[in-house]
């Protein structure tokens, strides 16, 4: 298991205003006697048997509530950024390090997660930076431990972004979809999960509101065209995707094209692999804001299949979401951005 670590890893510089206790303070202690403004904004999990169980581990993310105190360790949580790139994620939580000036180097950001192969995790303040690998089955693990997580350190008011890349449909390359609603391959909001031998539906709807924030945030930065949009979930990123170029395809070149211009008249703009799943789990947990889904596009599937961009040009795109997510974050912390 991971050694303790303490609730916020760094702290503010002298000359700029500390979070903690100014902008957002910890979360209060849960307690059934607070009144329901209090407990409104807490992380909900909606399992009874948690009550029953002397300890829980989550097992994934290397830590447990007896082996670790996550009340110190993430009490002061406000903003959840997950991704599917574990190097991605390093990089973001030392970009946040940066961005909110903290002291040190960044050499003290260490992967809390250390003692698992499977996601990792870096603190960054009241930032949390989290790797949930690829596909729907890997975030849906790494989601029910962190949110649990954020539930056990009595975190409150927290808003959580997913950011990553996709493949568009009839936008430029290097475009920013703000995804308003996640839809499946069928283009409808919705997540269907196979519990026990029953199919349970739920929604995928995110946060308007968010989303319109985001977008204005976009607006002060001039590198990078983004847009609010649909985004499609799929189980798989080849013959799910109606791509011509994976090991096995029974489809014509039309077939493909006919989908996909069917999934941009029903307004999706953006092809990835957790969306669904992951605005059907935050919507359920009582989180302040649902969720939110930020990705770039690394090209129109209405032209290829195969991304094939200069290196330069890729980890540029990459950094795009990144850049929107810093901007945002800072905002609501009350903070100037120097950066943009």
């Amino acid at each position: 298991m991971a050694s303790v670590l303490p609730a916020s890893n760094s702290c503010m510089r002298a000359d700029r205003k500390a979070y903690v206790g100014l902008v957002f303070p910890s979360a209060p202690q849960y307690s059934p006697t607070l009144s329901p403004c209090v407990r409104k904004g807490f992380v909900h999990v909606k399992n009874p048997h948690l009550d029953s169980m002397e300890e829980d581990i989550l097992y994934h993310l290397d830590l447990g509530t007896k082996t670790h105190d996550l009340p110190a360790m993430f009490g002061d949580v406000k903003f959840v950024c997950v991704g599917g790139s574990p190097n991605r994620m390093k990089a973001f939580a030392l970009f946040m390090h940066k961005e909110l000036e903290l002291e040190g180097g960044g050499e003290d950001v260490k992967d809390i997660c250390a003692g698992t192969d499977r996601y990792c995790m870096y603190k960054t303040g009241p930032v949390l930076s989290i790797s949930h690998g690829m596909g729907i089955p890997s975030i849906s693990i790494m989601l029910h431990e962190l949110i649990k997580l954020l539930h056990h350190a009595r975190c409150c008011d927290v808003t959580i972004i997913r950011i990553g890349t996709s493949g568009g449909i009839g936008i430029v390359p290097g475009t920013v979809v703000i995804t308003d609603t996640a839809v499946d391959s069928f283009f409808k909001p919705q997540f269907e999960q196979v519990i026990l031998d029953n199919i349970v539906t739920r929604s995928t709807e995110l946060d308007k509101d968010l989303a319109e924030e985001l977008l204005n945030c976009s607006k002060e930065i001039s590198n990078f065209p983004t847009l609010i949009g649909h985004t499609m979930c799929t189980y798989d990123f080849y013959e799910g995707q109606g791509r011509l170029d994976g090991a096995l395809c029974s489809f014509s070149r039309e077939k493909k094209l006919d989908y996909l211009k069917r999934a941009y008249r029903a307004g999706v703009r953006n092809i990835e692999m957790e969306s669904t799943v992951f605005a059907a789990m935050c919507g359920l947990c009582g989180l302040k804001v649902p969720a939110a889904v930020v990705c770039v596009t690394l090209l129109d599937r209405l032209d290829c299949d195969q991304i094939n961009l200069p290196h330069d040009v890729l980890v540029e795109y990459q950094q795009r979401p990144q850049l929107l997510i810093s901007k945002f974050i800072k905002q609501q912390l009350g903070l100037h951005d120097q950066t943009l």
